[in-house]
């Protein structure tokens, strides 16, 4: 377990890193983001996850890689939503029209302050305040980091002042093969629908079943090229936690991700331009696959989703687990 500053932003922000490990897993955690930037595990020679050893390139060509999401993770159409007879506008920092993961200034651009550190996890705390980003409420958020022997934990919890969009995603990219093209790694999910979007990725509204779709992934099978930035529905309202997803390289090495969450996006990274990325590694399009636990996206827009409004009587609270099989 180690703490240090890593460096000083432009703006004067002093940036973090925290070392942590368990077993034969270890981890670097920077207070920016709360951003996962380096994971390795014993016996494997390459980094399980996409990081940049700059920290300043996660406020430019590696934002969101590895970082904590929200106050509202993934997309709120036209961003703007209706909340208890009050329309509100949030920052359109997606193609000028959408909010995408609470605005330009979200929870992965911010500076978390460590509450706790142990040779195996890190808590780090954010105050969103009021009005932030156009959000309502006072929102107090804890991140819980932690490893085990096998596996990498993310516990997120939340309280708020005002009633508000709650949902918070680890985006985290992952590369089992480290070979930096994940097409040929197989996925299994287990839900039998997803979103469909629109031309600028907004759910239409409509749950539409996998079956008969490149959306079926009840059975292990490639990732391939079909293009991949969507929500699968894993069930209508938060549940105990259990296996969602399994994720197998070509090496043999699985990830299993469990989960409390409703909502698991898949994004195959098809988006992702030239960075120079951990030893020396230049990432590009497919390097790394996200499985984003969270609420079902544009939710506070739509009343047949799983609500994802958090009032000042309850408490946010998610678990996602990733668990490394050799």
């Amino acid at each position: 377990m180690s703490v240090r500053t890593v460096c000083t932003l432009p703006d004067g922000r002093d940036i973090e890193t925290i070392e942590i490990e368990a077993g034969g897993l270890s981890a670097r955690v920077l207070t920016l983001g709360a951003i996962v930037q380096d994971l390795r595990l014993d016996g494997v020679d390459h980094p399980l996850v996409l990081g940049s050893p700059c920290v300043e390139d996660y406020l430019g060509p590696t934002r969101y890689f590895g970082a904590i999401a929200g106050r509202f993770a993934n997309r709120i159409g036209g961003g703007r939503f209706h909340l208890d007879g009050k329309e509100y506008s949030t920052d359109r920092n997606f193609i000028g029209r959408h909010t995408l993961h609470g605005g330009h200034d979200g929870a992965a651009l911010q500076n978390w302050r460590i509450a706790s550190v142990a040779p195996d996890k890190v808590s780090l705390r954010l105050h969103l305040p009021d009005g932030h980003m156009g959000f309502p409420g006072n929102l107090h958020v804890q991140a819980d980091i932690g490893l085990t022997v096998d596996s990498l934990i993310i516990g997120i919890t939340a309280e708020t002042d005002a009633a508000t969009p709650c949902s918070f995603a680890h985006h985290g990219y992952f590369d089992l093969d480290g070979g930096g093209d994940i097409r040929k790694h197989s996925l299994m999910i287990h839900a039998e629908t997803y979103l469909p979007t629109d031309d600028e990725l907004i759910p239409t509204g409509r749950i539409a079943p996998v079956a008969e779709t490149p959306f079926d992934f009840r059975d292990l099978r490639r990732i391939g090229s079909a293009g991949y930035d969507h929500n699968f529905c894993l069930s209508d309202r938060q549940q105990p936690l259990r296996p969602v997803a399994l994720l197998v390289g070509e090496s043999g090495l699985g990830m299993q991700v469990e989960t409390t969450a409703c909502g698991l996006q898949l994004y195959d990274g098809a988006g992702i331009k030239s960075v120079a990325g951990l030893e020396g590694r230049i990432y590009g399009p497919w390097a790394g696959v996200a499985l984003e636990t969270q609420h079902w996206p544009d939710a506070p827009n739509r009343p047949g989703f799983p609500p994802a409004i958090l009032r000042p009587e309850d408490r946010y609270s998610e678990t996602t687990i990733y668990r490394f099989i050799q």
